[in-house]
Order: C-alpha cells, then structure tokens, then sequence
C-alpha cells in the first residue's frame, strides 16, 4: 500500500458514516414557498404556552386555539365528547377535535392525525404532540389555499386524551360515524424533542401496497427499515393509529421523532426545544404523502403479503418480499461455501488463519459485549442521580454511545493487531459465518430484519476479491471501501438507534452491533499494518467522549433533575407522609424526606407508567383536606349476582381518582356509564382503574361480582397543587429541578376505603 493510503480510507470511512448521519433529517428548510413554517412554529409556540393536559384550564384554551384555526382555514370543525377507555383502564372526558374537506371521488377517506392533549402534569407539550398539530393545520392550510378539489375526502382528526390510554381515539372509533369511511391514517407523534423521524406502518394484513405506494410517492428523507416494524409490533408502545387498527382494521402510518428523549413528557418538552431539522422532517414526510394520498384509490391499500424495506442514500428507499428471504439467505451460504472450498484449494485460505480469525472475533464479541453489559450498572454507580431520569436516557447519552462504541472499536483494532501475519481473506470468515448465523436466526425469529443480508453480500463479494488475488498484487483499496458502504450505511445507524429508543441500559447492542460492523470491514482494515495506532485512537476517541460525558453529568438548568414529592394523607387512620419516587434526594426534597426515618409504605399502592414505586417516605402532619363523599346508591342481589353502584363526589378540585380492590373476583364494571372488557377485568392486579376528573366531576362506580363476597374498596384522590396549596409552604423547586415525569408528582393525595 502507498503512503498514507490507510489513513486516507480511514477517513473516507468517518466521511460516509457522517453523510449517513447528516442525511437522515434536513438539514435546511424543507418546506416549499407556499408552505409557512414561519406559522408553524407559531402554532407549536402557542400549544405549548402551559401545560394542557385533559381536565386543566390550558386544555379548554388549545381546543379553542385549534378551533380557531380550523375556521380561519375555511372549514367547520365539530367536537366529538363523551367518557371512553381504552385497553388501560384509564377513563377520561375526550373531546375530539374533527373537520373535513369533501373529495369529488366516493372513495375511502384519508385522515391526518395528532393529539392534542399534553402529558400531566407539567409536560407543556411542545413536540408531544404540538408539532403534530402544527404541521397538519399548515399543510392543511397549504391545500386549501391551492383551491385543488383532493379526490379523497380528506380528514382532520385531532384526538384527545392520547396521553391517558389513547381515549380519544377509542371514542372516534366506537362512536364516531366517519370512522366508517376511513382508508388510510398518517398519524404524526413525537417521543422525544429531536433526532429524525422514523416511519412505522400500522396494519393487520401485509405491508406490500402501503410501502410500494410510500415509495411511490417519494418523500425525500424517509427514515424507515422493517426491523423498527417488527419491533415495535413486539412491543406495547401503542399509538392512536393502534386503536384504528386492532379495533376498525385500519391502516395507516406513523410518523415519530424519539431522540433526545429526556425532554419527553416533561416540562422542558418546550417550544425552545423543539429540533427545527425534525420538524422540517416532519413537514417532508406530510406534505408529499398528503399530495399523493389525497387522489389515490384508498381501497387497493390492503395485502397479504409483507416486505422488506428499509432507507439508504442514494437508492433512497428499498424495499422486496418477504418471499425472497430465504432464497437470499441461501444463496448467500451457497455462495460462502463455493468461496471459502475455493480458497482453500488454490491456498489464499487456510486453516490456521481461519482458525485464528474465529479466535480473534470471538474475543471481540466477548470483551465488547462484557463492556456493554456493565456499562450502564457502572454508569448508575458513578451517578447515581442517572436513576432519576426514568426515560434510561441521559442528558449526555450520545456522547456515551459515541465513547463505548468507539472503546468496542478500540477493542476490535487491538485484537487484530495480535494477527497482523494473517491474510485478509482468512479473518474475514469468522465475521462471515457470524453474519450467516445472525441472519439464519432473523429470517426465522425476526423477518423484518432480513434487509441484514445486504451488507452480507458485499463482504462476500470482497471475499471474492481477496481470494482471487494474483502474487503479491492487492486488490485496489477503493473497490473494498465501495463494498463495505452497504454495511456502513445500513448498521451505522442502527448502533444510536437502539439506545436512543430503548434506553440506555442496552448499550450492549452498540457494542456488538460495532464489533459485526468491524468484521465486515475487515477487508479494509486487514491492510491497516498499524492497527495498535488505530486501537489507541479508538481508546482516546473513547476517553475524550466519556471526558464530555463527565463534564456534562452534574445538575444544571439545562441538565435539570427530575425530583418527585407527594402528601398522602389517610383518612381512615388519620396519618399523613411525605413520599417520593427519588433514589438521589436533591435539598428540595430531602426538606420533607429524614432518610433516618424508617417509614414503611407498603400501604401506599398508586400506579405509574413504569411501575415505579415509592423509594422513600416520611411521616407528615395531619392537614385538615376534604375528603370525597362516598355513597353507596345501589345494592342488590340477582341471580346470585351482587349489584352494586358506588357514587364519590370531590369535595375539593382534584384531578385525578384511582380505585384498587382486594382480591375478589369484579365480574363487571363500569365508570360513568363506560364498561371495561372481560379481557381487561381479568388480566387485571389490583388496581381497578384509573379515572382523570375534567370539570371536579364525580365518579359513579358500577361493580358485578359474587354474593358472597364482600370486596374492600380503596380510593386514591389526587389533586396536582401541591405546590400553591394555601394549607401547604412547599417551595417552588430550584431551576435546576423539574418534576419527575411517568408518576403522579407535586400531589396532594388522600386514601380512603370503602367496605362494601
């Protein structure tokens, strides 16, 4: 090799990970002349003035702010109200938001979908789901100013009460006539504040007529592979679009943005903090499929066949059957087995080598995978505030994907410097048959993945190359770097995804994903004759990030800590705690929590989004906080049947009332005349439901169970004013705290039971 020439791959190596990186969003304004972003931020700065969760004052505002809006466009918005739940247990008065544009076809009609409706109770909503909203009232705007009659009845859907159990979705679906005519639904959402969108289909049947007409109408930047599909069909992250689909048999798609994912449901989920480069994605993706869908044949959409699809530049979107997964997958273990008999018989391939390569990668995988194993644990002990952040993602957790992937590098480049004698060809096998193995593995547990085989080819059509080498003459560098692209552009990605998505605590997946990548960039990096210099590289990039990360931990305005506090009185016994979700207690805090005191909150049993518990508890004064009056207005015995209705009226403003029963058997219940499935009752604990109070309504309780059984009742009532309460001097939390999101905070709670 010439001079230079490995540090010159090197660098044309980070040059295509950055493009990749740098392609996934615009970069600049997307949004074409006619469109307003300028009106779009305004909306997002409106929504996202105050919080405006279901019940709250801000709430009535924003409904109001979208109304408006909608007038202002031209069209003549209804409001869809009534009590619903969803598969949660969680009941709430939702109060759709919905207009229509009429088509001239008599087809199915395409919906825009958002929720309107904040996270309680101090998230201000601002890309959960104010981006959402914002961008369907301009691209809404845009057409109605362009005076093109859509052949599509084209649908405005604006739900609420998304946050509690995807409420208002459940209502349109039940009760709403249009949910009748629906063909297709882009549901835009957000989980996070920045980061690029992804595209995730939602449908009963096959993927082949949504992705071929997706494809067909050429957003610029879609960000989308069927891995992200089948994983999120594996897990219970559900949207509104679920409801459409598991109840109406409804496709459609979602559009959602998950990075910086410590902004998610919290107050600094702000207009300030809003990626202007997502949002611009976000508006990418609207504009082109709205155009599209708008006059085609809704009807055609549905399919039983799936495909593999997924996003790479250049080609921009890719996509092929299920169907060819495993002829793929066979022709690429034909193809290993032909080359690796080959290389062994003219001698580029031999049994040693290929032999110390399988040593060489399987050291990689284990002492990477044992460093992303521990490393969150590690994390946790070092700052141990990080337990507070319940998303699993910390402020300064890129850069610490950014250290352990490039110490996983560091690894892979130390090790093989220890093989330096080895020809390329033979290390290469090992990374090879891994790859095969993990692909054999997708194409039977995990389909949506199988676009894996991709990279695959192209490491064996460097294998190809290497084996076929003549003398000492080298196969050109440039070809190898060409068919090492495939891997780079495909998995680079993949090693943020994975713990931008699902936390922190899956580092791990980084750390193997970059040892799977190394191996299939081993046809460059065999030819790298200083591979101790790259490895310290590796440990210095490494060091530097975690440096950042460091420098970056502490609690600051901009890093706030998420702190909780809670006053739970118990009437029945009269006694009163402080309470916390806090492992870390910062001074505002600890003013209400002793450590010392040895309190046991066994008694106190509330739900949270991630079955968070009390960590800690303190006994309090008895403040004199009216309880809700409890009355049993019906109880009868039919048929062996015990009917029983139970009325609990606030005697104070409160937000929010939780019922849990003992161990018997609900047979039927229902809350302000909305019933819970069998389903639910069974799968059940023992917490009965939730219910989030608009308007200080009250609750009124219908059960059904055995004659002989006398239930015991508790009931949590739950006021979110803790902190401007007159009969409490809590104060407000310094700058550099929020609340904790996921778990009822800043509350005033009373219990109180009810034996029937």
């Amino acid at each position: 090799m010439k001079k230079y020439t490995s540090i010159l791959s090197f660098l044309v190596l980070l040059l295509l990970v950055a493009f990749r990186f740098y392609d996934l969003v615009p970069q600049t304004e997307y949004a074409p002349e006619n469109f307003s972003t300028e009106k779009t931020l305004q909306h997002i700065k409106n929504i996202a003035e105050k919080p405006h969760f279901v019940g709250s004052e801000a709430h009535e505002e924003v409904k109001q702010y979208i109304l408006t809006q909608l007038e202002e466009i031209g069209l003549n918005p209804e409001i869809q109200k009534g009590f619903t739940s969803g598969d949660w247990g969680n009941v709430s008065y939702a109060q759709n938001i919905i207009a229509k544009i009429e088509g001239s076809g008599s087809g199915k009609a395409l919906v825009l979908m958002a929720h309107f409706d904040s996270n309680p109770h101090s998230s201000l909503g601002a890309s959960d789901d104010g981006v959402g909203v914002a961008v369907i009232l301009e691209a809404v705007r845009n057409l109605v100013k362009t005076q093109e009659n859509p052949k599509n009845d084209i649908i405005i859907l604006f739900t609420d009460g998304e946050e509690l159990g995807l409420n208002g979705a459940q209502l349109f679906v039940d009760k709403h006539p249009l949910a009748k005519e629906i063909g297709l639904i882009l549901n835009l959402e957000a989980r996070g504040s920045g980061g690029p969108s992804y595209m995730l289909i939602e449908t009963n049947g096959g993927n082949k007529n949504l992705i071929t007409s997706f494809a067909e109408a050429h957003p610029q930047f879609p960000v989308a592979n069927s891995l992200a599909y089948s994983i999120y069909k594996m897990l219970p992250n559900d949207t509104d679009l679920t409801v459409f689909r598991e109840h109406a048999n409804i496709d459609g798609f979602n559009f959602a943005f998950i990075d910086d994912h410590f902004d998610y449901h919290t107050v600094n989920d702000s207009y300030e903090n809003v990626d202007s480069n997502t949002l611009q994605h976000q508006i990418s993706y609207v504009l082109p499929l709205l155009d599209f869908y708008k006059d085609y044949d809704l009807t055609t959409l549905k399919s039983d066949t799936d495909y593999i699809y997924f996003d790479i530049p250049v080609f921009n979107f890719v996509y092929y059957p299920f169907a060819w997964i495993f002829p793929m997958l066979i022709i690429a273990f034909v193809l290993f087995i032909v080359l690796l008999v080959v290389g062994i018989k003219n001698k580029t391939l031999l049994f040693s080598g290929i032999a110390r390569g399988f040593l060489a990668f399987i050291v990689c995988l284990l002492l990477a995978g044992a460093l992303g194993f521990f490393s969150w644990q590690a994390l946790l002990k070092i700052y141990p505030h990080y337990q507070d952040i319940l998303h699993g993602f910390t402020y300064n957790g890129h850069f610490y994907i950014a250290s352990f992937s490039a110490l996983s590098f560091a690894i892979c480049f130390y090790v093989y410097s220890r093989f330096t004698s080895e020809k390329a060809a033979s290390l290469l096998i090992a990374p090879l048959f891994f790859w095969l193995l993990i692909c054999t593995a997708i194409a039977t547990y995990l389909e949506g993945a199988s676009f894996f085989i991709i990279p695959v080819f192209g490491a064996l059509a460097s294998l190809f190359l290497l084996i076929n080498q003549k003398g000492k003459k080298r196969t050109p560098l440039l070809f190898l770097l060409f068919l090492c692209v495939p891997a780079l552009w495909i998995l680079a990605p993949l090693i943020q995804m994975f713990p931008v998505g699902l936390g922190l605590k899956i580092l791990i997946a980084s750390c193997l994903l970059s040892v799977l990548l190394f191996g299939l960039l081993l046809p460059v990096f065999s030819f790298y004759n200083n591979k101790k210099n790259y490895a310290h590289l590796g440990l210095l990039i490494a060091v530097l990030f975690f440096i950042s990360a460091h420098f970056q931990s502490s609690v600051s305005e901009k890093r706030p800590h998420p702190t909780s506090l809670l006053y739970v009185l118990d009437v029945d016994n009269q006694q009163a705690q402080w309470a916390t979700y806090n492992k870390v207690l910062d001074f505002w805090t600890a003013q209400f929590i002793d450590l010392k005191e040895n309190t046991s909150e066994e008694k106190i049993k509330f739900s949270s989004k991630y079955g968070t518990k009390f960590t800690h508890v303190a006994s309090a004064p008895v403040k004199n906080i009216p309880a809700p009056e409890i009355t049993i207005e019906r109880d009868s015995v039919w048929n062996g049947k015990r009917h029983v209705t139970v009325c609990v009226t606030p005697q104070r403003n409160v937000n929010r009332l939780e019922i849990f029963t003992d161990n018997t058997t609900i047979e039927e219940c229902s809350l302000n005349g909305v019933s819970f499935s069998e389903n639910f009752l069974k799968r059940r604990d023992d917490r009965l439901l939730t219910y989030y109070i608009s308007n200080n309504h009250y609750s009124e309780l219908t059960l059904v169970f055995d004659e002989n059984e006398k239930p015991v009742l508790t009931f949590y009532e739950a006021s979110n004013d803790l902190l401007n309460n007159p009969q409490f001097s809590v104060p407000s939390r310094p700058k550099n705290a929020i609340p904790m999101p996921f778990v009822l905070n800043d509350a005033v709670m009373i219990k109180k039971t009810l034996k029937l």
